[in-house]
């Protein structure tokens, strides 16, 4: 231990003014207000981006016939495994006219390691995939 007192660590209040005046110095003004819409070029970025197409709820909303990947992955949050199944093999097994949604709680279901006895808790909770 040292004989040093705590303010040797805390700033003079001088050194304080002028660290403000600093961090103050270096905020942007460019920053549009919070209710300033936003420039198109924002809303241009965000529509081409190459993510927005068939990922999350849009793709497994679709039936299995629409969806035009080659395999289709499907996790559980729980019990983290994952399962893959070609979608050739997924309309064959469950119809084209099968929602990918129902279709991949079932192949998780059929395979559930975490079984409670409580039906609120039983089954796998499936996150959507993009391979």
């Amino acid at each position: 231990m040292t004989d040093r007192p705590a303010s040797w660590r805390m700033p003079t209040p001088k050194q304080m003014e002028k660290l403000a005046a600093e961090a103050s110095g270096r905020r942007g003004h460019s920053a549009a207000a919070p209710d300033a819409p936003l420039p198109a070029e924002y809303w241009e970025s965000v529509l081409k981006d190459p993510r927005v197409d068939g990922t999350g709820a849009q793709i497994r909303q679709r039936r299995l016939s629409e969806i035009q990947c080659h395999v289709l992955c499907v996790s559980c949050r729980r019990c983290e495994r994952t399962v893959e199944i070609q979608t050739a093999d997924a309309v064959r097994l469950y119809g084209g006219n099968a929602v990918w949604k129902d279709v991949a709680q079932r192949l998780l279901d059929n395979t559930c390691q975490q079984r409670t006895g409580r039906h609120e808790e039983d089954g796998c909770w499936p996150a959507f995939e993009t391979p």
